[in-house]
């Protein structure tokens, strides 16, 4: 049974179509598109016009796509920016009218439990950890062990909402960061606590910043190619200290940072090393697999609840 998932994420809309029988998921289909849902407003809560004609557009065309792979099964899953946005409702109405989609548009738990069973699905949980899973719009933590997840929350803390907030100078400045750090220890107390009771050690990030952190450090490997692997935690300090030093310019041409990322990288190293400084985590590991491969994962077991 081929089935297609559609993520559609403040920054980007992935589609995905796979054959998934009771053996498991073969992904034979895959595209992005940066639609740039949160452009502009998404701490007002606004899709704005142009976003919202390139959020129904990139529907029309991934229509097109599912519909020459013959999909039994399609799920759109809107996250932050659709559920958040006034104009949530009249964008999910336009897409299912113009584009022959029709959105789910879930809550933050339902979004952090899909990324755990995607993340889950690489093998790379082989002791308590914390998944993270920064987006544009939320970031959603997971406490798990092998057998399943302990806790959960989605926070507003998205790259791109933390970037129009506060990322106002180039290169970041020390009023700037202090801005996101405060904001990071204003919305996170429950997460430390709940670190405290359950001593996750490694630090799992699914997908997103993750895998341009991933390539820049691995640079013999194609990431593309992996649903996992480990990353040198020095390595990483010292490039996330030079993301978060370097001008617009300087990134602009660093070998394997995509240009929707040159900025909001920066959102993510100061989110990233806070979560490991202050939850003292021990190791980190990529997972290339994250929310719209935990639906995938879901809808085979929906089709085969044995296996």
């Amino acid at each position: 049974m081929k089935a297609a998932v559609i993520d559609l994420g403040t920054n980007t809309f992935h589609l995905i179509i796979a054959e998934i029988t009771s053996v498991g998921v073969e992904v034979i289909y895959k595209t992005n598109v940066p639609v740039r849902l949160g452009e502009g407003r998404i701490n007002d809560n606004v899709i704005i016009p142009e976003a919202f004609e390139r959020g129904i557009q990139t529907l029309r065309d991934f229509r097109k796509e599912i519909d020459q792979y013959d999909a039994a099964v399609v799920r759109a899953i809107a996250t932050s920016a659709v559920r958040s946005a006034g104009n949530g409702p009249e964008f999910v109405a336009a897409a299912a009218g113009r584009a022959g989609i029709v959105i789910e548009v879930i809550s933050g738990e339902d979004e952090a439990a899909f990324i755990f069973n995607g993340v889950k699905a690489t093998g790379v949980i082989t002791e308590t950890s914390l998944i993270m899973d920064i987006g544009g719009g939320s970031t959603e933590f997971i406490i798990c062990n092998a057998e399943g997840y302990l806790w959960k929350k989605s926070y507003n803390i998205g790259a791109a909402r933390l970037m129009q907030a506060y990322f106002h100078s180039d290169p970041i400045g020390e009023g700037d960061q202090s801005s996101i750090i405060q904001r990071l220890k204003e919305e996170l107390p429950d997460l430390k606590e709940a670190c405290k009771r359950y001593k996750p050690q490694v630090l799992i990030g699914s997908a997103g910043a993750f895998e341009t952190f991933a390539a820049m450090l691995l640079k013999d490997t194609d990431i593309r190619s992996i649903s996992s692997a480990s990353l040198d935690m020095s390595a990483y300090k010292i490039l996330s200290e030079k993301l978060i030093r370097s001008t617009h310019a300087e990134r602009e041409v660093m070998p394997d940072l995509i240009s929707l990322r040159v900025d909001m990288i920066v959102i993510a190293a100061l989110i990233t090393s806070f979560v490991i400084e202050e939850l003292e985590l021990k190791s980190i590991s990529l997972s290339t697999y994250d929310l719209k491969m935990g639906v995938l994962y879901t809808i085979r077991e929906e089709q085969n609840p044995s296996s």
